[in-house]
């Protein structure tokens, strides 16, 4: 597995990279190719806060978690926990999709402040795929939306979770 390590108002030193490397590569026996994988960290402080946040890039999904914790070791523990939980919750799920298609597609940030200023701008690169598919992929990444282009309609389309707990689509013309 990559890794790429980043600090925000901490230093990472050796032995935090190497912490995280070494808790990191027990995950590589879920992945069918781990020299291919990319794991993204990134560990921030505020005040006696320590964040960590891993997305794993595989070929096909992104698996993402994040931990606060006011010791850092106990958060990496905690998110590789999260991390491996998610995993084997859609290990079953996505060996059975054998056609889930790549989507270079990851929404992180969510509006925390109700400003009318655009913070954040992505661009999306929209594969086709049919709704269980966006349906995996959102709940891969943790988010309570998705966009997609529906493989049947070809149209663009966003899932979302619903406050019920059920799923909605949103699909423009």
């Amino acid at each position: 597995m990559k890794y790429i390590v980043r600090g925000n108002n901490i230093e990472v030193t050796d032995s935090i990279k190497n912490y995280i490397e070494e808790k990191l590569s027990k995950m590589d026996k879920y992945f069918k190719d781990p020299e291919n994988t990319e794991a993204k960290v990134l560990i921030s402080v505020n005040g006696i806060d320590q964040k960590v946040e891993v997305t794993i890039n595989e070929s096909k999904y992104f698996i993402r978690a994040e931990e606060v914790n006011n010791d850092l070791y106990a958060a990496i523990d905690i998110v590789i926990d999260k991390l491996e939980r998610q995993f084997r919750k859609y290990k079953t799920k996505l060996s059975n999709k054998n056609k889930i298609e790549e989507v270079s597609i990851e929404i992180e940030d969510y509006f925390e402040e109700p400003e009318e200023e655009i913070v954040k701008r992505k661009e999306l690169f929209l594969k086709p795929m049919d709704e269980e598919e966006a349906i995996t992929q959102m709940e891969l990444l943790g988010h309570t939306f998705f966009v997609f282009k529906n493989i049947e309609t070809e149209k663009v389309c966003v899932v979302y979770k619903r406050k019920d707990g059920a799923y909605g689509i949103l699909e423009t013309n």
